[in-house]
This record gives C-alpha cells, structure tokens and sequence, in this order.
C-alpha cells in the first residue's frame, strides 16, 4: 500500500496534517532493505536490439545490518526479570527459560525480533496492544475471562503519530492493509486520550482503483462481524509503545519517529553494491575468447546469400597452444589468437572489502564486522574483543527498545487484570536481561564462569545451570551430589600389616 495516498485522504476528511513527504523517505529506506532502488540497481547497456536497463547485482546489506542488529539486541537469550511471581508465571509461564505463558501465545519473541529489524530499516516500530471476544456495553470495555490479548508489530510506513510532546508521541493511529469479503481494505485504529480515559476507534475503508489509478478510499458502513467501532477504557497506560535506532534524526519532518539505521550510509550501501556488481561482471567476462581467422572456419552461406563462419572447435572454453602462422614465421599473423581477460581478483575483493568495512563502521556495527580475509569470516571473538565501538551502538540502542519493552509489558498486565480480572501486579519492577554476547562470545563467558566458580568467586551451582541450561535447582543438586562425591573415603586393595 502506498501511504501518501491513504494521507492524503485522511488530510481531506479529518484535517490531519501529517508529514507525507517523510513517508516518502521511509519508502526509500524500504528499497535499500529490499535491495533494489529505481535508478540505483539499473545501468543502461547497449545491446543489438539496441538500449536496454541491465540489473545491478547488489549484496543487499542493508537488510543484513538490520537483521544482525535484531540478532544482537532481541534474540532467543533476551529474558525479562519480573519481581512479582504470580505476573512472572502468567507472562513467562513456570519454565526458567521463559518460553511459557501469555509470551508464548502470542509468539512474543519471534516477533519482537522481526520487528527490531522492521525498526531499523524502517526508522520505528511499535508494539500495539488490542482485545479479542471482548463485551463493549455503550462504548465502555466490559471484564470477562473470555478476553484474549493480542500484539501487532507495526514499522514506521503503518505507524500515524497524532500528537507528540518533548519528543514522545501521545496518540497515534496504525494503518494497514486487510481483506474483507475478498476484497482489499484498510484498517485504521487511533489512540486518544490520556492517562485518565483513552478511547480506541476501529475503521475500515474499501480501496477502489479511480480511472487515473489513484486508489479511491471509503468507509465501511459496518464494521465487520466481531468487531466494535470503539472502546473508551480509564486509568490505563496506553496500549502502544514505540521505539527508534539510538541514533539523534538529523532529517527534519516525520514528527515522533526516528531514522533508518543506515539512513547515514547509503552511500556507502551504494559502493558496496557497485564493487560487488563489478567483481561479478569481471567474472561473468572472465572466460577464453578466440578470435579465428576465416581461413580455419567453415564457411556457411545462408538462403539470402550472406556467409557465417563456423569455428572449427564449438567449445569456447577450450585451451590452445600459442602456434606459429601459415608461413612457419612467428612474425606472421596467426590463424587464431586467444585472449584471456584478467579477473582481477585480489582488486575487487579489496574494492568489496573497504566498502563493506565503511557501510559496517556508518551503521555503527564496527569497522570490521564483515571481514573475509584468507577464506575465513573473523570469528566472534576476534572481532568483539576489539570492537568497542559495537558495544557502545549496542548499548545505546537497547535503552529505547528497552522502555518500548517495559511500557507494552505494562499495558498487557493492566488489560489483564482489568478486562480479565487476572491476578496480577501492573506496577511491579520489571527489568530487562539482555544477551551480552556481542561482548564476549558463549565459549569465553562459559570459560570465565568456570574459572569463577574454581576460585570461589561464583558459586558452583551457576556455573552448571548456565553450562547446561538446566534450573538452578537441578544445578544445586548436581553440586551437592560432586561434593559429596569427592568426601567418600580412598579404596585401598589388599591388607597390610
């Protein structure tokens, strides 16, 4: 769906002003993350049909650099510490490695990640909280055990800020595209209010093509079946939460989201994809070439008269020996020459490393974070243990994500014990546990704990369940099970006097 037009319709019907020329910057931020740019990925060549546009082949990193940012900063070992044991048994079920309760219904974690790297391209991205088999009496929610919770995971192009202050946006509406009756559709729900009452409003909009091709939007007389116009609900936090790469915006417009991550480098996406795409050409142009006298080949004349000469060998990659000409003169003309195109190997991997190490450095990944040398990637902890300038991105790109986190948390335990009448504690501390292996990789953590617990600076029982990824119970038996092991007396053999 192409959100300026959805824009400008909701300028002419309800007066908005939104920023629809930062929609077309995200737009552009969405085709690096595709890997294909009208007027970027295109050369014109010359063929005997005449011009032609010939792809670029690209490496596509921009969508890598979101994906291993998503990999680093919300993945499988992320955890959230809840203080309050009855809300930590409803989020993250009995399991330590909280892959249980209301989290694993709603498949948290998979989709948080992908929307970490919808984020990152795409310059914000939001957590939205909605209702299902709820009773709405005269617009009010009414509490029953038949609620399900359920999250969307929105980028930037669905995302409406209606009212932002200092920086934080207040109210907002999230667009996307649905069907309905087989037909296509969009789906709009705002966010008003304030801390005292918040209403949400649901609308849908039948998408017709105008003889122009400019899609023509209209309202839905009815919301379909099961679902409400709106809902007014009081004294919650609001059901969305929004969170931007670390980065300061030094774009202006787009009031409330942020910047791509590699918004700063496509210039240096640009390079990486123009070493690339010449490296292939030089390959894809690298084979033998045999120019054949017309003397060796057979002559063919066609039905217009018009002669083609037919080489006398039809394998174009086969090797010839450098012969002297007809006279027995190595001065004379051959009857076939060969020619050889340089590769130019070690030029083009070096041309496809800088540029990799500039667009790593400029989405601030490091300088080295893609480094083929020697046919080897540098492993992790070659390039960690000298990479602070990763960790300092990391750990600057975590405190957004980590409120985000923390404020959708809040909203899912208020509407829980709400609408749900849940036994459960809205306000209770939360913390979030990120994944430090970006500094230290598991191997060399697993080796310091050991040696930890050998010393007596950790106890032995955390050092087993973190080894084996069992329960710090289990692990405690483990360690009382070896060290009464290791008190049982020596057995000797045969009897001395």
């Amino acid at each position: 769906m192409n959100i300026t037009d959805f824009l400008d319709y909701l300028h002419k019907t309800r007066g908005w002003v939104l920023d629809a020329d930062y929609y077309s910057q995200i737009e552009t931020w969405r085709q690096w993350w595709k890997g294909s740019v009208p007027g970027v990925h295109t050369r014109t060549a010359e063929y005997a049909e005449g011009k032609k546009k010939r792809l670029i082949a690209s490496l596509r990193m921009p969508k890598r650099v979101c994906e291993d940012w998503a990999n680093l900063l919300l993945n499988d070992r992320t955890t959230f510490q809840i203080a309050d044991a009855a809300t930590a048994r409803y989020l993250l079920g009995d399991d330590e490695q909280q892959v249980g309760g209301l989290l694993r219904d709603l498949h948290f974690w998979t989709n948080a990640n992908a929307l970490v790297e919808k984020a990152f391209w795409s310059g914000t991205g939001a957590f939205v909280l909605s209702a299902e088999n709820m009773t709405v009496v005269n617009g009010e929610a009414v509490p029953g055990p038949d609620v399900r919770l359920r999250l969307d995971y929105d980028p930037a192009p669905c995302i409406l800020p209606l009212r932002v202050e200092r920086g934080v946006v207040k109210e907002a509406a999230f667009v996307s595209e649905c069907l309905i009756d087989g037909k296509p559709a969009v789906y709009l729900q705002t966010h008003t209010g304030d801390e005292k009452r918040r209403t949400i409003c649901n609308e849908w909009f039948r998408v017709t093509d105008s003889v122009s091709g400019t899609p023509i939007f209209s309202p839905l007389e009815k919301p379909p079946e099961g679902t409400v116009e709106s809902i007014t609900v009081e004294g919650s936090p609001p059901w969305f939460a929004l969170f931007s790469p670390g980065a300061v915006k030094n774009i202006d417009g787009g009031a409330g989201l942020g910047m791509s991550v590699f918004a700063e480098a496509l210039a240096e996406a640009q390079g990486v994809d123009l070493a690339f795409d010449n490296y292939r050409e030089d390959i894809r142009l690298g084979h033998k070439k045999i120019f054949y006298s017309t003397d060796i080949c057979r002559t063919v004349i066609d039905k217009d008269g018009k002669p083609h000469y037919i080489p006398p060998d039809d394998d174009v990659e086969s090797q010839f020996v450098t012969l002297p000409g007809k006279e027995s003169s190595l001065d004379q003309s051959s009857e076939y020459h060969e020619y050889n195109p340089d590769l130019r190997v070690e030029q083009n991997h070096r041309a496809v490393q800088d540029m990799l190490n500039l667009f790593s450095f400029k989405c601030g990944l490091g300088c080295h974070r893609y480094n083929f040398e020697n046919g080897k990637v540098t492993t992790a902890t070659e390039y960690n243990g000298s990479r602070q300038d990763l960790i300092a991105s990391a750990n600057k790109n975590q405190i957004p994500i980590e409120g985000a986190l923390i404020a959708i948390i809040r909203a899912v335990l208020w509407a829980a014990k709400e609408l749900q009448k849940t036994a459960v504690v809205p306000d209770t501390p939360i913390s979030v546990n990120w994944d430090d292996s970006y500094i230290t990789d598991a191997e060399t953590r697993m080796t310091q704990m050991r040696d930890d617990a050998l010393s007596g600076l950790l106890p032995h029982y955390k050092y087993l369940s973190a080894r084996y990824g069992i329960s710090e119970e289990d692990a405690r038996r483990l360690a009382q099970e070896a060290k009464d092991e290791s008190r049982q007396p020596e057995l000797t053999f045969g009897g001395g006097a």
